[in-house]
């Protein structure tokens, strides 16, 4: 028994839905569309008169959303969440020890910590957003310890200059010439901390820096030295005296990772762990090991890159950044480069959990912070109080997952 017979919004085509369809959503076969259904019953259109055809069209039953096998993973970054773990092999014992290290200073936020690892070790970025104290420069100075790499910070604020993250030639009164003097960007590790403090012209400085890892000052380039990455900070634009970060700036970070408060036990641990005034550079160096060095960091993020991705993989990938543009609440879609970005990203949390092949899994993890901050609402949806990341949740569910 049917609940009615109705045509397609966009494309026309006639859909007989059963009983079990009322109230949810069903993709249309004909031109891919998702389609809401009332929780009402749907009403029987009457038919217009048409022009015959050759061949009359039966009306067609509609798929239902998918069933994602994955969707209890999607924007929970977790290697526990996996179940798939391959051998133990270079990569999976650096990461291993890298974690072990980070968490004797740094409690909790799991997902920060894998976000910023696997930004590292695919040659990205990350844009962390949060209230301020909850450990963020803590974090950043413990990661560079551990790795072994420089480590830089530049506090944005409202009169900070270009010149200021890239460094300006210098007169030199002994030679009588001009002599560049970086700035705090040449580093390994960078925390811009509150980027979002800072007006655009400042953001602009970061562009070529984060893409081409050069600086460019009166002509002249200057390469900056493997890995780098930059880990930007920005609070939520609700508090005084914040700039929106433009498209442009938002496409270059890997991922935007938004850190919460910690649990009761985590905070709990924090306050006994911190609460004695300890000097972080004396814990730091007494009491946590460098475990690793840029050379063996650049060797592991060569070794990434040979992960294996199946084309069915490859084609759900695309599937997931191309819907985004054609859905409803969305009036901006991601960019290619997103696609990159969860590609790489895949490959790199298969290689943390010792495998050279990459999985839906691996992909539906990183899915949602990849892309919460390359699409953007439509008016109509931010006024109803709509989140990206659950619009992206339910629009990756009516994904189909590829059987590898």
């Amino acid at each position: 028994m049917s609940i009615g017979t109705f045509n397609c919004p966009s494309c026309g085509q006639p859909l007989t839905l059963p009983p079990s369809f009322t109230g949810a959503q069903v993709q249309c076969p004909q031109c891919q569309n998702i389609i809401n259904i009332p929780g009402q019953s749907v009403q029987p259109v009457t038919p217009q008169p048409v022009t015959p055809q050759p061949v009359t069209p039966q009306p067609v039953t509609p798929q239902p959303v998918i069933n994602n096998p994955v969707a209890g993973s999607i924007g929970k970054m977790s290697l526990a969440a996996s179940a798939d773990t391959g051998l133990n092999t270079p990569t999976r014992q650096l990461f291993n020890k890298i974690t072990d290290e980070v968490a004797k200073v740094f409690v909790g936020q799991e997902e920060l910590v894998l976000g910023t690892l696997v930004s590292l070790f695919s040659n990205g970025h990350v844009l962390i957003e949060s209230v301020p104290g909850l450990g963020k420069t803590l974090f950043v100075r413990t990661l560079g310890h551990v790795l072994g790499c420089d480590f830089g910070r530049i506090q944005f604020t409202a009169d900070l200059m270009p010149s200021d993250i890239t460094g300006a030639p210098v007169f030199n009164m002994k030679t009588q010439e001009f002599t560049f003097h970086p700035g705090p960007v040449f580093t390994q590790l960078l925390l811009a901390d509150e980027i979002n403090r800072s007006p655009a012209k400042t953001h602009a400085a970061l562009l070529e820096i984060m893409q081409e890892h050069r600086v460019t000052v009166d002509g002249e380039s200057y390469k900056l030295d493997p890995p780098f990455l930059v880990i930007a900070t920005q609070n939520p634009v609700e508090q005084e005296g914040t700039y929106n970060l433009p498209e442009a700036q938002l496409d270059r970070f890997m991922m935007k990772l938004i850190v919460n408060y910690p649990t009761e036990q985590q905070e709990a641990d924090i306050l006994k762990q911190h609460s004695q005034q300890k000097n972080l550079g004396e814990v730091l160096e007494n009491e946590i090991q460098t475990v690793s060095s840029p050379a063996e960091i650049n060797q592991a993020i060569q070794a990434n890159a040979d992960v294996r991705i199946d084309d069915a993989l490859a084609d759900y990938i695309n599937k997931i950044v191309r819907l985004p543009r054609q859905w409803p609440q969305f009036y901006m879609g991601a960019s290619p480069r997103a696609g990159l970005a969860l590609m790489q990203g895949a490959r790199t949390l298969a290689a943390f959990q010792g495998r050279d092949y990459a999985i839906p899994d691996d992909v539906v993890q990183i899915a949602l912070p990849v892309l919460r901050h390359r699409v953007m609402l439509t008016a109509e949806a931010e006024v109803e109080g709509q989140q990206a990341d659950q619009i992206l949740t339910d629009l990756i569910r009516t994904i189909e997952v590829p059987r590898l």
